[in-house]
């Protein structure tokens, strides 16, 4: 049997698994939001649901991960009753894995590609109609999508193709520094420009009217959506940096780590962005029109632009190739665990089959821009991240909790012991804690998940939101009965 790598520190786990997790979410979405929703007033709602939420799955999968020692390939075979079920559940893990790099390596593409452009001075005195033109030419140039998809697939796969310590942990420890240099000199730079003090303000200062105007519930939602997603909790893509991880150091404060420096990375893109935007009297706005548009005028506008603007690119290329990293070892983890294959035999496969998963997304915006599966105007990416965001990361983050917490599971109890193996901070074997954990946390899951989905669909009529409501309800209902069965006699699970 090949012996199992472990992380060569504390630091290179703890940035592996925050490179996971800090993705373009934590840029293209926070910062709009958090201005939107009330600030300060906003940022506090969010950190109560992180603490709530988020922190609690992380640990789930971390545990999952070092009590199994292996990927969600082989993970709840060794740790389940026997004659249970729960091993058919990480088809949600593979099939997220896969379903999010079908779009995700595009979208690292489109990184690389700005990077370059904004190195090259090819967006330097342009207009705002012509910075505009550039996306929607890149969008539109199928061959040109490819290539860069293809550029950040094989750097990926290059790192996981030198193992753990000397490719993932080593190269994502420098990616992340640099990442984090780079976030505070953008931050420091942006709160110096004339006006930014009034962005400043639109972030972090409460404003408890917005929260009236929107209303508490949408806010609350908002805060605990956020905070559920922030973290890429729910595939599989934390849980196999667990299994390489020592029992040194109890998971709590590992997880609790990652959670701290996760919302860093957020709060300090909202520095950068929103009193830049402010400063030159550009309106803030949320996904990718934020970070290919907006910002690329305002860099034009700055002195000193072109740099600014490469540094910017740069970190965020770094930040979508730590997740892609981080989602390409997954998914290496489930050929080299249930089949028994090589590394590099896996990244070989893997490669090919992931350039070619990518394609529909590429064309989705050009060649097959006829095809709009979630309604006018979508794209075939549009329909990968719903099955992703709005499906498998909720349903797969519900899975983990409740695997870890039922006794037809891992059981509680096998749960608490893993998690406080170690030196640090413990869990307490209290019964409000299994009672959170075993059923107001899977209920806050289910409230997440069923609104995302009531938000999808309910512009679309009655009887198209009846119907994806129906679906959305059989899904969980699927996955319950999975979860229901009764460890047999003398049966074995695989």
């Amino acid at each position: 049997m090949r012996e199992r790598e472990t992380f060569g520190s504390r630091l290179g786990f703890i940035l592996v698994s925050a490179g996971c997790a800090v993705g373009l979410g934590n840029v293209w979405k926070f910062p709009y939001i958090c201005g939107q929703y009330g600030g300060a007033a906003f940022i506090l709602i969010y950190l109560v649901f992180l603490a709530l939420l988020g922190l609690p799955i992380l640990i789930c999968e971390f545990a999952a991960g070092r009590g199994s020692g292996c990927g969600m390939g082989a993970a709840f075979e060794r740790l389940e009753q026997k004659g249970t079920s729960w091993h058919h559940l990480k088809w949600i893990s593979i099939c997220g894995s896969y379903l999010l790099m079908m779009f995700y390596t595009m979208v690292g593409g489109w990184m690389l590609y700005y990077a370059y452009q904004m190195a090259a001075g090819r967006l330097s005195g342009l207009q705002a109609e012509e910075v505009a033109g550039v996306f929607s030419d890149m969008l539109g140039s199928a061959p040109r999508m490819t290539v860069w998809m293809i550029v950040a697939v094989v750097l990926a796969f290059a790192v996981c193709g030198m193992g753990l310590t000397r490719g993932i942990e080593k190269v994502t420890k420098v990616m992340m520094s640099i990442l984090i240099v780079l976030m505070v000199i953008l931050a420091l730079h942006s709160l110096i420009l004339p006006g930014a003090m009034e962005g400043v303000r639109f972030y972090l200062v409460p404003d408890f009217g917005l929260v009236k105007q929107y209303g508490i519930w949408n806010v609350v939602y908002a805060a605990m959506s956020h905070a559920f997603f922030t973290l890429s909790v729910g595939i599989g893509a934390m849980e196999i940096f667990g299994s390489y991880l020592k029992k040194e150091r109890g998971l709590t404060g590992e997880a609790a780590g990652i959670v701290v420096l996760d919302t860093f990375v957020a709060l300090m893109a909202g520095f950068i962005i929103i009193p830049a935007c402010f400063a030159y009297g550009v309106e803030p706005d949320s996904g990718p029109s934020l970070l290919f548009i907006t910002l690329p005028n305002v860099f034009n506008n700055m002195s000193g632009g072109r740099i600014w603007g490469t540094c910017f690119f740069v970190f965020m290329s770094f930040a979508a190739l730590s997740t892609i990293i981080a989602v390409f070892e997954n998914i290496l983890s489930f050929f080299m665990d249930m089949g028994g294959w090589e590394r590099k035999k896996a990244v070989r496969v893997n490669v090919i089959l992931i350039i070619l998963l990518s394609l529909p997304a590429v064309l989705g915006f050009n060649l097959l821009s006829g095809v709009q599966p979630m309604g006018a105007g979508s794209t075939i990416m549009d329909a990968e991240d719903f099955l992703v965001s709005y499906n498998l990361l909720p349903l797969g983050s519900m899975v983990f909790v409740l695997f870890c917490v039922k006794k037809n599971g891992w059981g509680f109890s096998a749960f608490l012991s893993e998690v406080n193996a170690g030196e640090g901070g413990k869990l307490s074997k209290s019964l409000w804690l299994q009672y959170y954990m075993t059923y107001v946390l899977p209920c806050i899951i289910v409230v997440v998940y069923l609104k995302g989905y009531y938000d999808m669909f309910r512009e679309k009529g009655k009887a198209v939101l009846a119907g994806w409501m129906t679906f959305a309800v059989a899904l969980l209902a699927l996955i319950f009965l999975v979860t229901m069965k009764k460890p047999g006699k003398g049966n074995e699970s695989g």
